[in-house]
């Protein structure tokens, strides 16, 4: 719009958008911008580059891992007897009062849960029970595990033994006196659940990493490949050895344990007691096909039942 003076002379008009102050930006296009930006960041970072936590302190673990993981000190206390590194490792978890007395109100709570449906959460909660019981502690666990079937389950069959008669003679003879004669019941024992073979390596194989260079990644398993935490694993070497047990990374799995290697070094590793040693499982060079850098070979390594 534009109009004159009262001279003739053309004067524009004071709104015309040709005097409208101009800004440097647009807020709609910076808010947008916002919404996008923010919106694929959170894609890329739950969708495409997720973040994988490493080097997690046993206090951070929630209270599920938690119970697991002291389930895993308790089962590697029934295996070395070493109280203190028992100890040490509960007071890592910065549990509030009397860590052993903490251990006896975990296994508690198990107890009184599905925890111990299965062999191995039975197992883990004796565990417990024997350390805390030990250091002069009681918990509710005493009871509950003691009044709940946990022996293997069996059916019970009762099998008469027959009386047979006497085979008939040529020689008449009296007629004996007809006595009863006791039955004597024989209880048979037909156990229900096939008791748990040893384990064998069901499979091993390489990989190449920087990040995870000569790493032995070890996962224990049942029979229906369901990790089994709290079991021993020794991995051997030509200088010494290592013990240690399955379920102290919980957030790999409930069956993982790892071990680091040497470079140059041969190492076998097997189920402590339950099961023979792996082949030789050599900590040789490589590259890792992802960054081109140098690594060291690691190794997966899987036991089950036999």
């Amino acid at each position: 719009m534009s109009r004159y003076d009262n001279s003739g002379n053309y004067a524009p008009d004071s709104k015309s958008k040709y005097r409208r102050p101009r800004y440097p930006f647009s807020p709609r296009a910076v808010i947008l911008g916002l919404i996008i930006g923010i919106a694929g960041g959170l894609y890329y970072a739950w969708n495409v580059d997720q973040r994988v936590e490493f080097d997690t302190e046993p206090w951070q673990l929630n209270e599920a891992d938690r119970s697991s993981y002291i389930a895993g000190i308790t089962l590697q206390y029934t295996y070395d007897s070493d109280l203190t590194r028992a100890v040490n490792r509960l007071l890592v978890l910065k549990l509030p009062g009397d860590p052993i007395q903490a251990v006896a109100d975990t296994a508690c709570k198990l107890a009184s849960s599905s925890y111990i449906d299965n062999s191995s959460g039975q197992r883990a909660v004796r565990s417990m029970m024997t350390f805390y019981q030990l250091q002069g502690r009681t918990g509710c666990a005493d009871t509950l595990l003691a009044s709940s079937e946990i022996a293997t389950p069996g059916l019970v069959i009762e099998a008469s033994t027959p009386t047979l008669r006497p085979p008939a003679t040529k020689t008449p003879t009296p007629e004996p006196i007809l006595q009863a004669t006791p039955t004597i019941v024989q209880a048979i024992v037909i156990p229900t659940i096939q008791p748990q073979a040893d384990f064998v390596l069901a499979d091993v194989r390489t990989f190449c990493s920087a990040e995870l260079s000569g790493i032995i990644e070890i996962r224990v398993q049942d029979f229906n490949g369901e990790g089994i935490p709290g079991t021993s694993v020794t991995v051997n070497w030509d200088s010494g050895s290592s013990t240690f047990v399955t379920g102290l990374k919980p957030e790999r799995g409930a069956d993982y344990a790892d071990f680091q290697m040497d470079a140059g070094k041969s190492y076998t590793v097997q189920v402590t007691g339950r099961s023979d040693p792996s082949q030789a499982l050599v900590a040789g060079p490589c590259n890792d096909a992802n960054s081109g850098q140098p690594a060291l070979i690691s190794y997966r390594a899987t036991f089950r039942p036999q």
